[in-house]
């Protein structure tokens, strides 16, 4: 407990704060203002449409990077002492990045129609939407290259500046957008704002110009892309499938209960997203690079027991004060019209109090690049989430939703206990190893 102290106190707070904090309180900030100009001049509905068009782009834009973030972050950092690997795995990452954009970008392109029947459905006419969002997907790819490989060279601090200067550029913008179009300056919006990053990139070019020597064509490497390989499915399925899921259901919504009653599931989830930043942000600072050092399992029950003896609590009173308080943030971040949405905390936030229960050990499937165990459970959990959901939206209407959502993740969690039995309950020996 007092290494895990010692750790946070010195380590992650300290990064939190130089490297994080601003950021997600400026995203968090930002994301109440927007909730709040959607519910005036929009309303439930318009929440539901945006609801959808988010997620696609979400799965698109990882997509466009083939999900190489991560990965590109953790090879850049190893080897960037190391001019022929740093050669090639910027060049393969690069050229592999730019050919996968591109190609999206026509796709996208030229299924517009297809793509907006799916996500808005024939009723609505949103193709240019789409065809403005294949234009500007490749410059999103180039931004989080650089931005991945910036990161790898540990140039925090720049980048943290203009992240921060593109968010308050990207609210500014979409709040006078959702002011003067509404719906459709609110699509426009969502898409375009991720372009507004291209600062990332000049910038990033511009701190470390020698880069560009670099990226070479003939020397693309399929070895490099065989090492990020596992990264990059694991990430691709986390990211295609949630957005997926999360729309299929928003859908079904739609369509079985109503239009509104879908924005207020949206509504719902922008607020979960909100309180969940931190505590994603401690992990990911925390847990992963932890768990990677830890080669016992006696080390491995002490981190996690640590970290829901520390940090649980606290997170716990935090989600006890938001739902005694759910009916005035209710009137802060949205409108009357949203009055429904009060009846949804309950549910949602057990669903993330087993989300986090379980994150902080399936963090482990990572660091211990367990890989098929990663990806069958995360399959599962959104094959459960996606059928539990209708099964209860027929049963309950909009409660349902929230309700497969906390029966999917308790089903998660209680999967990795078994999973992680031994590790965390069995009777442990001198060496750390379980004694049956």
């Amino acid at each position: 407990m007092k290494k895990f102290f010692n750790y946070i106190n010195s380590e992650v707070l300290v990064k939190a704060a130089s490297l994080n904090l601003a950021n997600i309180s400026l995203r968090i900030l930002s994301g109440i203002l927007i909730s709040k100009f959607i519910a005036i001049y929009i309303g439930p509905q318009g929440m539901a449409l945006i609801g959808n068009l988010r997620n696609f782009m979400s799965g698109l834009q990882s997509l466009s990077i083939s999900g190489l973030y991560k990965g590109v972050v953790k090879f850049v950092s190893q080897v960037k002492n190391d001019s022929v690997e740093l050669t090639k795995t910027l060049s393969t990452v690069f050229y592999f990045g730019f050919f996968s954009s591109i190609f999206l970008a026509f796709l996208c392109y030229y299924n517009a129609q297809f793509i907006n029947d799916i996500i808005f459905s024939s009723s609505y006419r949103y193709t240019y939407i789409i065809k403005t969002l294949a234009i500007i997907l490749p410059f999103y790819a180039l931004n989080m290259f650089t931005f991945s490989i910036m990161n790898g060279f540990s140039k925090h601090k720049y980048l943290l500046l203009i992240n921060i200067l593109g968010q308050v550029l990207g609210l500014l913008v979409t709040l006078i957008l959702i002011y003067q179009e509404n719906i459709d300056g609110a699509l426009i919006a969502i898409v375009i704002t991720p372009a507004l990053n291209l600062l990332i990139t000049i910038v990033g070019i511009a701190f470390r110009r020698s880069l560009v020597s670099f990226v070479r064509i003939t020397q693309v490497s399929f070895s490099v892309i065989k090492k990020l390989s596992p990264y990059m499915v694991m990430a691709l399925v986390s990211a295609i499938a949630i957005p997926i899921v999360m729309i299929l259901i928003r859908n079904y919504l739609i369509d079985e209960v109503g239009i509104k009653a879908a924005g207020h599931w949206t509504a719902m989830t922008r607020v979960s997203d909100y309180y969940l930043m931190f505590i994603n942000s401690l992990t990911a600072l925390y847990i992963l690079p932890r768990f990677s050092e830890i080669n016992s399992r006696r080390d491995f029950r002490k981190e996690v027991f640590s970290f829901y003896k520390s940090i649980m609590p606290a997170f716990l009173v935090l989600l006890f004060v938001i739902y005694l308080s759910r009916s005035v943030l209710i009137n802060i971040l949205f409108t009357e019209d949203f009055r429904p949405v009060e009846g949804l905390f309950g549910y949602q936030i057990l669903g993330d109090i087993a989300r986090v229960l379980s994150m902080v050990i399936a963090y482990q499937f990572l660091a211990k690049k367990m890989f098929a165990h990663f990806l069958i459970l995360e399959i599962f959990l959104f094959i459960m989430m996606y059928f539990s959901s209708i099964y209860l939206i027929d049963e309950f209407g909009l409660q349902g939703a929230v309700m497969g959502h906390c029966l999917s993740y308790f089903m998660y969690f209680g999967i990795i206990l078994l999973l992680f039995s031994s590790s965390l309950f069995g009777v442990l020996t001198e060496e750390g190893t379980p004694d049956y």
